[in-house]
């Protein structure tokens, strides 16, 4: 008896020396650090995005010739900052550092990325700005764990929730961006990180309420699609059929990539001499096909407003996976998602073209989803950010396409740091 009075007595003292807690609600200290980086990320992603704009604005004035030194003196200037500041690295390094690096993301990479992503994206490269906001507020996330001394998965769910609201920034969808930094991290065992989704969604709130803030932004979708009206059961079919062929393209834009890869890996040269070599590549392509610059923001409504022949869609197509695929492999910096965007955009034009009864919204979304889902592997958080951006609200045939594009998808990943340690090391 006395054992156990004396348990008691302990337990009571251990209850007085914890702090009293009033609240009954789960509001806690972490919910407000979450907040607090989806706040700073938000001001982040706003003063990057009007800066970019800022440069775009001056640099879309040059056209024809003068394009081609534009993006070599551009190209060079990247790959000095990148020789002389340090590699920050592209979304492969993001992905890898997140799974195998303990969730750290550098800050110490950020004054690179943000100064070589400014140049290659504003001087009219065929990537956006998702990778380097992501690269800048996920290690803010990293900072902000860090100063908290979180470790182990806090870490990690805090720099997933930093990358979060970098995604949802750009995006304008808090759902879409959340799920989109947590499913890009494994094409198969998303749940592995279910942990980071509730602080990805709050600091993916806060963000967009703070990025809407600084740029204006509204909440009606950014590209200009025509109201979708549903026909019948065979639309799901449609959409099936047509993401077929957005994953074989897909597999086009991966191989090409692949032979950019090793051409450029043929002659070892500086970074400086790459990106250089790389911005003369995409001059030409942007001097015989202006659509081709830039990563496709705008450009997606202005290619839907063109009335193109489908021989010129393909055409243009072409050029643009060319494009993607040299900015990406000659150290140009930026994301590729958008620009897969507009590549199915051109797909989905020409098939409207070839087959005048296809639907046109459908057969542009369904192409869109599935050529990003087949490359990216994110089928779940494609469709979300597909529904918001187009205004799209059938959200089943997106689904369809999505899911059609990966699992047609190749077989190791075209982001390879997507693979389990053991399955990269036998890959």
């Amino acid at each position: 008896m006395e054992i156990k009075r004396k348990r008691k007595l302990i337990g009571y003292a251990n209850l007085l020396d914890q702090p009293i807690r009033f609240s009954p609600f789960l509001f806690s200290r972490d919910f407000w650090l979450w907040a607090l980086l989806g706040l700073i990320g938000g001001s982040i992603a706003g003063v990057y995005w009007i800066t970019l704009e800022s440069f775009m604005h001056v640099l879309e004035g040059f056209e024809g010739w003068s394009v081609i030194p534009l993006m070599t003196v551009a190209g060079l200037l990247a790959g000095l900052i990148i020789h002389w500041i340090g590699d920050p690295g592209e979304i492969h390094l993001i992905v890898n550092n997140i799974r195998f690096n303990k969730g750290k993301l550098n800050p110490k990479n950020n004054p690179s990325m943000i100064l070589s992503s400014l140049i290659c994206v504003a001087a009219g490269g065929s990537l956006g700005p998702e990778a380097p906001l992501v690269q800048v507020t996920g290690s803010t996330g990293t900072w902000l764990g860090k100063i908290f001394r979180l470790k182990g998965e806090k870490l990690r769910t805090y720099s997933i929730a930093g990358m979060a609201s970098g995604f949802t920034a750009l995006f304008g969808a808090p759902l879409g961006g959340s799920l989109f930094a947590v499913e890009i991290l494994h094409h198969k065992h998303m749940l592995e990180y279910y942990r980071a989704v509730i602080p990805a969604l709050v600091a993916s709130c806060f963000s967009y309420i703070v990025f809407a803030l600084i740029i204006h932004l509204g909440l009606g979708p950014t590209w200009n699609f025509p109201q979708y009206s549903y026909e019948g059961i065979f639309d799901f079919g449609y959409a099936f059929g047509v993401a077929i062929l957005g994953s074989a393209v897909a597999w086009v834009f991966v191989f090409c990539t692949k032979g950019c890869k090793k051409a450029f890996e043929w002659v070892s040269m500086p970074i400086y001499v790459k990106t250089t070599l790389g911005g003369l590549i995409l001059g030409l392509i942007g001097y015989g096909f202006p659509i081709t610059r830039y990563f496709g923001h705008h450009e997606i409504n202005e290619v839907i407003g063109l009335n193109l022949s489908w021989e010129t869609l393909l055409l243009i197509l072409g050029m643009k996976i060319l494009a993607i695929s040299v900015t990406v492999t000659s150290g140009w910096r930026g994301g590729f998602i958008i620009p897969l965007f507009f590549v199915g955009t051109c797909l989905g034009l020409a098939l409207c073209q070839l087959f005048p009864g296809l639907n046109p919204t459908l057969t542009w979304v369904s192409c869109m989803a599935a050529v990003n889902a087949c490359v990216t592997r994110t089928p779940v958080s494609t469709t979300i950010l597909l529904s918001v951006l187009t205004g799209f609200g059938h959200f089943v045939p997106i689904l369809i396409a999505s899911l059609t594009g990966y699992f047609l998808a190749p077989r190791v990943p075209f982001i390879h740091s997507q693979l389990k340690k053991i399955e990269a090391e036998n890959a």
